[in-house]
This record gives C-alpha cells, sequence and structure tokens, in this order.
C-alpha cells in the first residue's frame, strides 16, 4: 500500500474517531441529562406524596392521643411501598401509582370501540415502567448516604426483603430489588418460627437504626400466612452548623394553645440564617453541619393557627416560601425536644388515599412477586424517633409492608407437652361425664 493511501486511510480513522468520541459524549449527556429528570420527577412525587400523608395523619387517633406531636419519615414510606409496587400489576399497580403520586408518561394507544368500529389513537397516562422507577429511586437513594467524615452528618439508608422460607418469588423480582434498592432475600419461618422470624426483623431495625426504632412489628402483625415484610430503615445524625451554646438555653413558656401553657428548655442563639415571613407564617432554615442538609420550620405568627395554616400546606405552597428566602441576622428561640412516634398503621389511611385494591384479595394483584394473585397487603407499619438539642438533631425511621397469601389458614398444632385439663363427655346432652387433668403423665396413678 503507498504512503499516499496509508496516510488518506489514518486521516479516516481519526476523523471516524473523533466522530465516535464526540457521538459517545453526546450519548452520555443524553443519558445523564435523562437521569436527571428522572430522579427530579421521583422527587417532585415522593414530596406531594409526603403532604398528602401529613394531611391525613394530623388527624389521626394515634397522634391524638400523642398530644398531637407528630413524626414519621415520608422518605421511608414511599421507599417501602415502592418496592412493594415492583410487584404490583394490573389496576393494583395503577392505584399505588396515583397514590405514592410516582411519575407518569404520555402514550398512545388504540382507542377500544370493538372489532368493527374505528381505533383512533388516543393519549393516555401510563405510570412509569417498574424498571425505570426502581432505577432512580436507587440513585436517589445512593446520592443520599453519607458518611460523617466525608459530609459533616451521618444518613444511613437500608432496606431488606423477609421471605417465608421455601416460599416460590419471581427471580425478576428478586433481582430487581436486589439490584436498585439493595435489598436481599432473607428467608425466614412464618410458619413454624412465627415469633422468630418477628423478632429477627425487628432486630435487624433496630441495628440499622442504632436502636433508635424498636420493636416496628408489634406482637400478632405477622403470622402463619404471612409470606414476606418488605422493609426500609433510616437513620440521621447531623451537628447545626452553627450550635447553639448550652449557656443560652433556659426555661420558657410553650404555648400549646390559646389555654394551655407548659414549661420547656428553650434554646437561642442570635445569626445569619435564610428567613422569610409572610402574613400568617414565618419560615426559617438552620443549615446543618456539611451545609447540604438542613431543618425547614415553618411558624405561624399566632398561637391557635395552625390548623388552619396546616390545611393550606402544600407542596406548591412549601415551594413558594423557599423561593422568598433570604439570609439575614435572626433571633433563633427553638424548644429542645425529643419524641418516639409509635408504631402507625397506614394500611386504613392509604386505602382512604385511593389504594383500596392491595389491601384485599381479591382483586389485590402482586403476581410480579409470585407470577400468581396468591398475596394481599395486610399491614403498612411505621415508626420514628427525633431528638432536637444544642448540638443537632438525631432521627430514625423504619417501615414494614406486610404481604399475606390468601387462602385457608395453616392446620394449627396441637402439641399437648404441658399440663393440661381433660373431660369425658356426652355428645347428645353436652353432659360432662368426668374431668380431671395431667400435669405429669409419667407418674402412673393406681
Amino acid at each position: 500500500m503507498s504512503q499516499r493511501c496509508l496516510t488518506s486511510l489514518a486521516v479516516l480513522l481519526v476523523i471516524v474517531g473523533s466522530f465516535t468520541l464526540l457521538a459517545t459524549m453526546s450519548y452520555a449527556a443524553d443519558k445523564r441529562a435523562e437521569a436527571d429528570a428522572n430522579l427530579e420527577a421521583i422527587v417532585v412525587g415522593n414530596t406531594e406524596f409526603a403532604f398528602n400523608l401529613y394531611a391525613r395523619l394530623k388527624d389521626h387517633p394515634d397522634v391524638k392521643k400523642a398530644n398531637g406531636n407528630l413524626f414519621f419519615s415520608p422518605y421511608s414510606i414511599s421507599t417501602a411501598l415502592a418496592m412493594t409496587y415492583a410487584g404490583a400489576r394490573g389496576r393494583t399497580a395503577e392505584q399505588m401509582a396515583v397514590v405514592l403520586q410516582l411519575p407518569f408518561e404520555q402514550d398512545l394507544v388504540h382507542d377500544e370501540r370493538g372489532p368493527n368500529k374505528p381505533r383512533p389513537l388516543m393519549a393516555v397516562r401510563l405510570p412509569w415502567e417498574t424498571r425505570r422507577l426502581a432505577a432512580s429511586f436507587g440513585a436517589l437513594e445512593k446520592g443520599l448516604k453519607a458518611e460523617p467524615k466525608e459530609s459533616g452528618y451521618e444518613l444511613n439508608i437500608a432496606n431488606a426483603l423477609w421471605g417465608q422460607k421455601g416460599y416460590k418469588f419471581l427471580q425478576s423480582f428478586l433481582d430487581l430489588n436486589r439490584k436498585y434498592y439493595g435489598a436481599g432475600l432473607e428467608q425466614v419461618d412464618f410458619v413454624r418460627e412465627t415469633e422468630k422470624a418477628r423478632k429477627t426483623i425487628n432486630k435487624w431495625v433496630e441495628k440499622q437504626t442504632k436502636d433508635r426504632i424498636k420493636d416496628l412489628i408489634p406482637r400478632g402483625a405477622v403470622d402463619p400466612l404471612t409470606v414476606l415484610v418488605l422493609t426500609n430503615a433510616i437513620y440521621f445524625k447531623g451537628d447545626w452548623a452553627s450550635k447553639f451554646k448550652e449557656e443560652n438555653t433556659e426555661h420558657a413558656d410553650f404555648h400549646v394553645n390559646e389555654y394551655k401553657t407548659v414549661e420547656v428548655p428553650m434554646m437561642y442563639q442570635k445569626g445569619k440564617f435564610a428567613y422569610t415571613e409572610g402574613e400568617d407564617t414565618q419560615t426559617l432554615v438552620l443549615p446543618y453541619k456539611g451545609d447540604e442538609l438542613s431543618m425547614l420550620i415553618v411558624l405561624p405568627k399566632k398561637i391557635g393557627l395552625l390548623s388552619s395554616f396546616e390545611s393550606e400546606l402544600t407542596a406548591k405552597s412549601l415551594t413558594f416560601e423557599q423561593g422568598r428566602l433570604r439570609e439575614r441576622e435572626v433571633r433563633v428561640y427553638l424548644p429542645k425536644f425529643k419524641m418516639t412516634c409509635g408504631v402507625l398503621e397506614l394500611k386504613d389511611i392509604l386505602k382512604d388515599m385511593g389504594m383500596k385494591d392491595a389491601f384485599s384479595l381479591p382483586p389485590a394483584d402482586f403476581s410480579g412477586m409470585t407470577g400468581v394473585k396468591d398475596l394481599f397487603i395486610s399491614k403498612v407499619l411505621h415508626k420514628a424517633f427525633v431528638e432536637v438539642n444544642e448540638e443537632g438533631t438525631e432521627a430514625a425511621a423504619a417501615t414494614a409492608v406486610v404481604m399475606t397469601r390468601g387462602g385457608p389458614r395453616p392446620a394449627p398444632v396441637f402439641r399437648a407437652d404441658r399440663p393440661f385439663v381433660f373431660m369425658i363427655r356426652d355428645n347428645r346432652s353436652a353432659s360432662i361425664l368426668f374431668m380431671g387433668r395431667i400435669v405429669n403423665p409419667a407418674e402412673q396413678v393406681e
């Protein structure tokens, strides 16, 4: 081959290589833009769900028992139910997508009007494909996790599946949860060792939340018909970027309502913070060390206005307030507080929000888990903890979605290996003819 041909070939290869590199860079940029858009859609949906759920929980009977105090993790609940959604199909999946505010997209489908009638294309809203949704949730979780040495605060998130030993789950369902949620399948025996299985799950939750969330699953919440429990646990600990000094903390009045006042330890500091105020509210942002997380506080200006303020609290209204924030010097008084919000059963709330099919069989369709319509959600349990003091904030929460199989209950085991009472009776008249007890069958009385 001549020198001129070799030179031309080299130039051609450089040109092709350049175009290939540009195409690869363009493809990578497009993929990053798509991933960013997917992530934003997930966050927007989760935020809408958070405010919708708050509107229901604030009037929950268990919250009223706790003097109106409420604390929960909408992220934990969204994630646990998104993991469950991976196995939902049909109308069950559609209802879950609407309630959880999962992203939808427009698509064109043929309008079904019968075999002999025209079938024009029509626009419909369809939930995201399951893998796309899971990948976006997984990317969000990966971006949220943080270690104190790198970020200045600690934020740990963990997921797990707890399945009945020997039960056949679809490999596609297990693989998706393992890949995107980091939720591997742990086998337990709900049928023969129900209490042991419950304690095993609770121990895992305690470990992931540094012992802040105990007994997430109370006695009786799982039984021999339980097939799967999907869990999420989240733990956060962060110091204030500007700490409150303990010597500035004094006891002061806190007005519960127009008629009731209690004395609490009130922290104080003066500094520059993001702040805004409207006609009825004040909004303050207290950043944590590292400036990646913060506590946002919205305070009604007058005592007794909380209820009317809450009725207007939405994701949209909060976004508006955040847009008005400006840094300025503020004198901040904040009470120290610590509370554990007891186990909340979210089943009835989620049903009222529109997730009706998922909780009974029929019509529940979680065939994406097992290949058949044999499972339904029996419980959605949530528990949370928070402590706010001069140093910063510690918070933890966990959620469990309990999946139960339909059909007859397994045969009970009657094992007479402890003292018992017995009778010999006439079945026709129900007359007791003989009666006694066995305390020690080894003792033969003559």
